[in-house]
């Protein structure tokens, strides 16, 4: 071929290969940025880039506002922002990566259209939630007015406190319906059914258990067992129930023995849980079910006051319950083990009298803190360590963690199998060869995510309540493609069905 035949060809092939390029470019343009885009919001929502997820969404005004997608600590949203986002939002603590949506910000107000997790909350009877508080109201209401708090019923105190999750994320979504209360776009609550992403049981299962499973009086059935049994009658004669078997339903069952009763008829729901230890696999599980920190019940220490290293004399740490059953019997063991060691605390302590005191004071100047397993796999000293700023030495094998899919707890946690921590001098050992160096990362670590495990109300970016309804968020995304994989066929047999019942009509 001649020179010049070459030439024509070679420009002819960079310009269709230019062009593609544009072409493409261009497309993908068009599929981000279009207000007029031909993918759902539902998919919109879950694009993922960079580990994060954005979606893209008009104002009032029409005019586009984008998110840039964040994937380091000094990433910036470029874009103006509503005036009731204040730019906050919720970091990993590995990576710094964005944990939720940037679109998750603290606000005064939240829509619909701007909620990454839109909830429908049943209005059950008084006596299902607040009432269990022993709380007053009018005839005419079934919930508290959450604009003031001073009539809004106080959780009982104590060890009750430490599953009181129920309350705080009822208390959100009554808030999410207010402009009065300042708070994270985690959620909101939806009046229409139809536009919900999963429901919401405000059934108050660990007071009910906690204050009304024993008999009183002349009762043969218990209160708790009453409001369950009512519940589950009460759920399964409810459409949005009996659509996808309660697979979208959210029911808060904190306290290893609460919902006893209904549990395995209302099996199919996500649960809130502190652990698994008392459910069978087919009941709870990691793929649907969502593990929720204990409520500290020991004073947060303030960044500012947090001891270091060499202000806490106390190497180990433990007070509480030593003689447990099943998987605690360890805490006897190591009892034995370390009770005569000059730099460990190990005895036995209740919450009774000024033990939560004690134990907040004990843990505030001690360098770690144990969690052993006691009759279940989790306790609440794991979260009053995290708050003491104690670093924590977890010694059980079975026990899972709040939120462990953004959270790497070996950044402020020690983690021992059972079976090495009863050897003698092993757990001293390895506790010992962490230096201050080491200890103090972790210790400054623990500061950093210990806002993760505080309940309160109004709930703040990144507080638990704030986490939890972004682990139910992350949940979703798993049960819709659940739903979607078994309605595969679903149509078609209702279809043969119909048409069969139209022949035999005929």
């Amino acid at each position: 071929m001649s020179e010049k035949g070459v030439l024509p060809s070679r420009f002819l092939f960079y310009i269709i290969t230019i062009s593609m390029f544009l072409l493409i470019l261009s497309s993908v343009f068009l599929l981000q940025f279009s207000n007029t885009s031909f993918i759902p919001r539902s998919v919109f929502k879950l694009i993922l880039l960079n580990n994060t997820s954005a979606y893209l969404k008009s104002n009032a005004k029409g005019e586009q506002i984008r998110f840039p997608f964040f994937s380091s600590e000094n990433s910036q949203v470029s874009a103006e922002i509503p005036n009731s986002c204040e730019g906050l939002s919720c970091k990993n603590s590995n990576s710094g990566k964005e944990m939720f949506a940037p679109w998750q910000q603290k606000m005064k107000s939240c829509s619909t259209n701007w909620a990454p997790l839109r909830v429908y909350m049943y209005d059950l009877p008084f006596e299902f939630h607040f009432g269990l508080l022993g709380g007053k109201r009018k005839p005419t209401e079934t919930w508290p007015n959450v604009n003031d708090p001073s009539s809004i019923p106080q959780y009982p105190g104590g060890l009750n406190l430490q599953h009181s999750m129920e309350y705080w994320l009822t208390l959100d979504l009554l808030a999410s319906e207010t402009s009065a209360a300042a708070r994270p776009c985690g959620a909101i609550r939806v009046k229409n059914s139809s536009q919900a992403d999963v429901f919401f049981v405000p059934f108050f299962s660990s007071l009910s258990y906690n204050r009304h499973s024993k008999l009183k009086g002349n009762e043969k059935v218990s209160v708790n067992k009453k409001l369950q049994n009512k519940l589950v009658q009460f759920l399964m004669t409810q459409e949005e129930w009996n659509r996808f078997g309660g697979k979208d339903h959210v029911i808060v069952a904190h306290h290893p023995n609460s919902m006893l009763d209904a549990r395995k008829k209302l099996g199919s729901a996500m649960f809130i849980l502190a652990d698994f230890g008392r459910y069978p696999p087919a009941i709870a599980n990691l793929e649907k079910d969502i593990i929720a920190p204990y409520k500290h019940v020991v004073s947060t220490i303030p960044n500012a006051d947090s001891a270091p290293y060499e202000k806490r004399p106390t190497l180990v740490y433990f007070q509480g319950a030593i003689y447990r059953k099943d998987g605690g019997v360890i805490r006897q063991e190591l009892y034995y083990l370390l009770k005569d060691e000059s730099d460990v605390h190990f005895s036995f302590g209740s919450a009774q009298g000024n033990g939560v005191k004690q134990a907040g004071l004990g843990m505030a100047s001690s360098k770690f803190c144990l969690n052993i397993a006691g009759d279940t796999p989790s306790s609440n000293r794991l979260f009053d360590a995290i708050v003491s700023h104690c670093v924590p030495v977890i010694v059980s094998d079975e026990i899972e963690l709040p939120f462990e899919d953004v959270l790497d707890y070996s950044e402020f946690c020690i983690f021992v199998r059972a079976s090495d921590a009863v050897k003698k001098d092993y757990l001293l050992n390895l506790l010992r060869g962490i230096n201050k160096d080491k200890w103090t990362k972790m210790w400054e670590k623990l500061k950093e995510i210990v806002r993760h495990f505080h309940y309160q109300y109004p709930s703040q970016p990144c507080d638990a309540v704030n986490m939890i309804w972004g682990a139910v968020s992350r949940k979703v995304t798993s049960v819709q493609f659940q739903l979607h994989r078994e309605n595969r066929y679903h149509r078609s047999e209702e279809w043969k069905n119909n048409r069969q019942a139209d022949k035999s009509s005929t």
